[in-house]
């Protein structure tokens, strides 16, 4: 699509926006019931509180950064944006940085490690990891958006990703209840792997900081030479 049909694209999308109802009332009346909610837990259920507010802060911060994992994973190959592929590295550089002091505090220079113990999801990936992710991947490019992607929409008016998060539940549920027989056939035969363990806590930390940067170079590079959004 060339840059001149994707600029008259966006003026009908604003001409669009613009003639829509001012929907103020709707979300004066959203904020009251969220606070309504925000004081029952309160008073019933203190701990829920603070996970109300947390569920609440990380929407926000998704609806208006626009992130999504299916966006990351796509636009790079639609349209050359790597913008959210590159908020996706930049978050996993934090979280890599973030979970190795919350391990190295817990382990320490221990020479033996007890996989079970050291904090964190540590599970073993192998031929069921490449298949779920197949799977989930072309699920959540044809029902555009991934978890987190559709429960976003959902909140912004879009009806379709109704439609997808019971596609999503119904798959949630049949995974949980057949679980156990793929973890007998496979995961539970597949060997854990953890760097660290091989590396070090703090050598496997920095490998993988500058992986993530050079990756995070790679698609800046790929954004200035093929984003079509930008010519």
């Amino acid at each position: 699509m060339s840059s001149s049909k994707i600029e008259e694209l966006k003026k009908r999308r604003e001409k669009e926006q613009s003639e829509k109802k001012s929907q103020i009332l709707y979300g004066i009346i959203l904020v009251i019931l969220t606070i309504m909610i925000y004081i029952l837990f309160l008073f019933f259920d203190f701990e829920k509180s603070k996970f109300w507010i947390i569920g609440l802060a990380i929407g926000v911060v998704l609806q208006r950064s626009r992130f999504c994992f299916t966006a990351g994973f796509r636009d790079p190959i639609l349209v050359g944006n790597t913008s959210i592929m590159k908020a996706i590295i930049i978050g996993l550089i934090i979280a890599t940085v973030g979970f190795g002091i919350i391990q190295y505090i817990e382990i320490g220079n221990s020479q033996v490690l007890n996989i079970d113990k050291i904090p964190g999801q540590i599970y073993p990936v192998g031929l069921h990891t490449a298949m779920g992710a197949l799977i989930f991947g072309i699920g959540m490019v044809i029902a555009g958006g991934c978890g987190s992607g559709t429960l976003m929409r959902i909140g912004e008016g879009f009806k379709l990703q109704i439609v997808v998060l019971i596609g999503l539940i119904i798959g949630t549920v049949l995974g949980a209840k057949h679980y156990e027989f793929w973890d007998k056939a496979i995961i539970s035969k597949t060997q854990v792997v953890y760097i660290p363990e091989y590396t070090g806590l703090p050598l496997a930390i920095i490998s993988q900081v500058i992986i993530l940067i050079i990756l995070y170079i790679f698609a800046d590079w790929y954004d200035k030479k093929n984003n079509i959004m930008s010519m």
